[in-house]
C-alpha cells in the first residue's frame, strides 16, 4: 500500500457523484459526506438533474466541480456508452475539473474503451475495475429469485470472485480524498471465488432456509426478462453478462482492494451473514 502523505477532506470545490443514488454512489456519497467533502448527487431527482441522455443537464451540474465519481448505468457495456463518456468527460475537463475516478468492469471490451477514455484525459484519473456485486441479490436484480428460494439464471458451472459494493466504495472514496491513488487501474474483486450453486449454499446457510441455484438456458431467460417488462438497456445488459462476460475470463482474483486499502476485501460468508442478520432475505416467509 502506497504511503499517504495527507488527504483532501476539506478540499477547494465540489466531488460530483454520478449515479449517487445506486448501490456504489450513495455508498460513496455518504462516504464523502461524513469526511466533510462537499458533494454533489447527479440523478434525475438532484437539483439540479443530470441525465446521461442529455447533455444539456452537465453544465449546471458541473458547476465547481473539482472531482468527479463516474458510474454509468446500467452498465458501460451498453450501446452509445463509449460517446456518452468521452463527450462528458471532454466537458468536466472544460469546465475544470481536475481528478476523475471512474467505475468500470472486468472483461468488457467496452468497458475498457471508456477507461481509455479516461486515461487520454488531461486530469488524474483513477479506474476502479469491479466483478460481479454481491448486493445483486441483496438489493439488486437477483433479491426476488433469493427471496423466493431458486436463482434462476444462465449462468455455467463458472466461478465468479463477487465483490462487496462497500469495498468498492471505500476504494472510490479513498482514491477521491487521498494522495498516492492517481493513475492507478485497481481490478478489485473478493477474496475468493464462488460458482452460483456455492453462491446459493452460502446464502442458505446464513438465511437458514434452502435457496437453490437453478441453470436454465439463455434463450429462456432473454425470453423471461423481456416478458417481465423490464427496461429494454436493463434487458440487453443481463443477457450481454450472462452470454460474454461469465465465460471464464474473469475466473481469478486480484489484489486491487489490498492495494488501495490496505486490507483484504470483504469475504462473501461474511456478507451474507450480515444481509441475514437484517432480515432481508426472509421477507417472504
Amino acid at each position: 500500500m502506497k504511503a499517504k502523505s495527507r488527504t483532501y477532506e476539506n478540499q477547494e470545490g465540489v466531488t460530483l457523484v454520478l449515479g449517487g443514488t445506486g448501490k456504489t454512489g450513495r455508498r460513496v456519497t455518504e462516504r464523502l459526506q461524513s469526511r466533510g467533502v462537499k458533494t454533489r448527487i447527479a440523478s434525475r431527482s438532484a437539483n439540479p438533474s443530470f441525465e446521461w441522455n442529455d447533455p444539456g443537464t452537465w453544465e449546471a451540474a458541473l458547476e465547481d466541480v473539482t472531482a468527479a465519481y463516474i458510474t454509468y448505468a446500467p452498465d458501460l457495456a451498453i450501446p452509445g456508452a463509449t460517446a456518452s463518456i468521452r463527450a462528458f468527460v471532454e466537458k468536466a475537463v472544460a469546465q475544470g475539473v481536475k481528478h476523475l475516478v471512474l467505475l468500470s468492469g472486468r472483461g468488457e471490451e467496452e468497458a475498457q474503451a471508456c477507461e481509455r477514455i479516461i486515461q487520454e484525459a488531461d486530469v488524474e484519473w483513477t479506474i476502479v475495475r469491479a466483478s460481479w456485486f454481491m448486493q445483486n441479490f441483496s438489493e439488486g436484480e437477483f433479491l426476488d429469485m433469493v427471496l423466493g428460494g431458486t436463482i434462476t439464471l444462465p449462468a455455467a458451472d463458472i466461478p465468479e470472485p463477487f465483490v462487496d459494493v462497500n469495498d468498492i466504495a471505500d476504494v472510490a472514496v479513498a482514491a477521491l480524498t487521498e494522495e498516492g491513488h492517481a493513475y492507478e487501474i485497481y481490478e478489485v474483486t473478493g477474496p475468493r471465488m464462488l460458482t452460483f450453486t456455492e453462491l446459493a449454499r452460502e446464502i442458505s446457510q446464513a438465511v437458514g432456509q434452502k435457496v437453490q441455484f437453478v441453470q436454465v438456458p439463455k434463450k429462456a431467460f432473454a425470453q423471461a426478462i423481456a416478458e417481465s417488462g423490464a427496461p429494454d438497456d436493463i434487458a440487453w445488459m443481463l443477457n450481454y453478462l450472462f452470454e460474454t462476460v461469465l465465460d471464464g475470463r474473469n475466473a481469478y482474483i486480484t489484489d486491487g482492494v489490498k492495494r488501495a486499502l490496505g486490507r483484504e476485501p470483504t469475504d462473501f460468508a461474511d456478507f451474507a451473514q450480515r444481509i441475514a442478520a437484517t432480515g432481508i432475505w426472509r421477507a417472504s416467509a
